[in-house]
């Protein structure tokens, strides 16, 4: 895939097929992924998989389709998988989706190939198509934080299933995502834009922003806290392209409020996302618009007041696309690699999966 003036824009770009489409990439390690499938009315696969060896290898690769995933384990669900978390330091892994009236905790054997349901965790509020968002405190006694809305939003120790916080309030506000930052502290985002963080330690009291941000309609969101680095370190995403930067000390406001030049509103929020780049102090990117990864560089100010060019877009599955559905593949998911700081992985609706590191071009004007 070259650029019309032929720079090079991928050091490295691999190809593979699943066997569904799935909505999940979650990190074990450096080198291992779970996958999972999140069709209907179907036994979906999970898929502990670890990345070929040549990825591995620092010399460029060029562009050439690769299918040497290796299965490591593997499990099968009877309901659609919208969400896995891994628990770190265990063999342990916690998925929720539809239906959604419980979370279920699997086992990754230690002595045979096989992902196993071990036991469920219960959702006390039913709330028909909507699924709880997870996350996980990893500590001496890991907990799961979930819920739909605020009003139900719990932690659970994993080990005993007792439940050890709860947000005690009545608000039906539908929750987007949910991101532990510490031993004591969280993150959730509404689906309206509102956010707030969460100290566990203390009765429900978030430091959050009052009001959607300016300019937006009436669209969804996602959200993501960085972990370190200078500058804003909350990033929230509309299904209608803007892009909003806020100090955790001062939700009310946005510090920037951009528009990114998406094709098309998101055609379904559910897969909307934004991450932070762990290895790039200034980076993130964004997905769930159609076929392609935008990545941004925060601190840009290309472009017209308000808006932004992406330094880089991933349109792979677009090109790549060779099942002649004639709908082009809808981005699913996206994560960047754990340590290396310009790779990402992606995954699609028509069940592509790429492994990406792109090529900054500003560092060759």
């Amino acid at each position: 895939m070259a650029h019309p003036c032929g720079r090079k824009l991928y050091q490295d770009f691999h190809a593979f097929d699943l066997p569904g489409a799935t909505r999940v990439l979650e990190w074990i390690g450096d080198k291992g992924v779970f996958v999972a499938g999140y069709e209907k009315l179907k036994k979906n696969e999970i898929l502990h998989l670890t990345l070929p060896p040549r990825l591995s290898v620092n010399e460029n690769q060029g562009l050439f389709p690769e299918r040497d995933f290796k299965v490591c384990h593997g499990g099968f669900s009877d309901r659609s998988i919208f969400d896995l978390k891994h628990v770190p330091d265990t063999r342990l892994l916690v998925t929720s989706g539809l239906p959604g009236c419980y979370l279920q905790v699997w086992q990754i054997a230690e002595d045979s190939d096989v992902i196993e349901a071990v036991r469920t965790i219960a959702v006390h509020e039913k709330e028909g198509s909507l699924w709880p968002r997870i996350a996980i405190f990893s500590s001496v006694a890991p907990g799961v934080l979930h819920g739909a809305r605020l009003s139900g939003l719990e932690v659970v120790d994993l080990e005993s299933q007792k439940v050890t916080y709860t947000s005690g309030v009545s608000d039906r506000e539908e929750l987007s995502s949910l991101q532990v930052l510490d031993a004591d502290t969280f993150a959730f985002c509404c689906t309206s834009g509102r956010l707030g963080l969460v100290d566990t330690r203390q009765k429900w009291a978030p430091a959050e922003n009052a009001s959607p941000s300016p300019g937006a309609g009436g669209g969804r969101w996602c959200a993501e806290v960085r972990g370190q680095g200078p500058g804003p370190s909350i990033a929230s995403l509309c299904s209608d392209g803007l892009l909003c930067l806020r100090d955790p000390r001062d939700l009310r406001r946005p510090v920037r409020s951009v528009r990114c030049p998406v094709s098309t509103p998101s055609p379904d929020p559910e897969l909307l996302r934004v991450t932070w780049a762990p290895g790039l102090d200034s980076c993130l990117a964004i997905s769930g618009f159609d076929g392609t990864v935008q990545v941004y560089d925060v601190t840009s100010r290309d472009g017209m007041e308000g808006h932004v060019e992406p330094l880089f877009t991933h349109r792979g599955h677009v090109f790549l696309d060779d099942h002649g559905t004639g709908a082009a593949p809808l981005v699913t998911t996206h994560t960047w690699h754990p340590h290396k700081s310009r790779t990402l992985l992606s995954a699609a609706s028509d069940t592509s999966v790429h492994v990406w590191d792109w090529v900054d071009l500003r560092a060759s004007r």
